[in-house]
């Protein structure tokens, strides 16, 4: 556990509790990387206090692919190897907004979609050369079967979750490994002020089967493992049924 724990997406709940587990495992040196990196002393500080004994701050916009590339070796070359790296970015947007807006829709895509396919294919290609490393893609239920209710968000995370399970597939025999994770509604901060669906979680909930799979070496888990079954179901239910369905 030499490596160091990178989350992208570092004011994310989620990937701020995985990281506080992976760190009372073992690793010592966590790489926060957002936005206003700045302004992340309450993730700083949560992480200190789990036992880590470096919390590192990059500054990172995933709507700017071009600077991908340029962020990972940065990392690399100053705190050494990555040993998990976890894509915990993204936004919900606003569906209403974006059925009338299509740049709006766009930037959902782009963000939800187009940038991890950027960030995961410069992330593979980093740890391929490693020789080691373990990738977490969070993908949602929202893209198992996509929604009227959010069809927007649903398909970029319907496409997300096709590109990784490839992505998966071309790592093996690298020494890379990828996780998928699919969580039903998490109540949170992303989803504050919405009425929680059956079978919500929390982050901690998220953190702690992500932990756990990641240990047993995991390709994908469902949080809970109940939507696994649920979702299968869904596939039956006639259209004119799942139209209605809410987010």
């Amino acid at each position: 556990m030499s490596g160091a724990v990178l989350v992208l997406g570092g004011r994310s709940e989620i990937g701020v509790e995985v990281a506080v587990r992976l760190v009372k495992r073992g690793h010592g040196t966590v790489v926060l990387a957002a936005r206003r990196s700045a302004d992340l002393d309450a993730e700083e500080a949560v992480l200190r206090e789990a036992g880590a004994t470096d919390v590192v701050r990059a500054e990172f916009d995933a709507a700017d692919v071009d600077s991908h590339a340029e962020l990972l070796r940065g990392i690399v070359d100053r705190h050494g190897p990555i040993d998990v790296a976890v894509t915990a970015f993204g936004v919900l947007g606003d569906q209403e907004r974006a059925e009338r807006d299509a740049a709006h829709a766009i930037d959902i895509v782009h963000v939800d979609y187009v940038a991890h396919i950027s960030m995961l294919t410069h992330l593979a290609n980093l740890l391929r050369e490693q020789g080691s490393g373990k990738i977490v893609v969070f993908s949602s239920v929202a893209g198992v079967r996509v929604r009227r209710a959010n069809y927007v968000y649903g398909s970029a995370k319907a496409g997300l979750d096709g590109f990784a399970n490839g992505l998966s597939d071309a790592l093996v025999g690298s020494g890379v490994e990828l996780l998928i994770v699919r969580p039903g509604f998490v109540i949170g901060r992303m989803t504050e002020g919405m009425s929680p669906a059956p079978w919500s979680s929390t982050p901690d909930q998220v953190a702690d089967a992500t932990v756990n799979a990641l240990r047993r070496g995991r390709r994908v888990v469902w949080v809970p493992p109940i939507l696994r079954w649920v979702f299968a179901a869904m596939r039956l239910v006639p259209q004119t049924i799942w139209r209605r369905m809410p987010r």
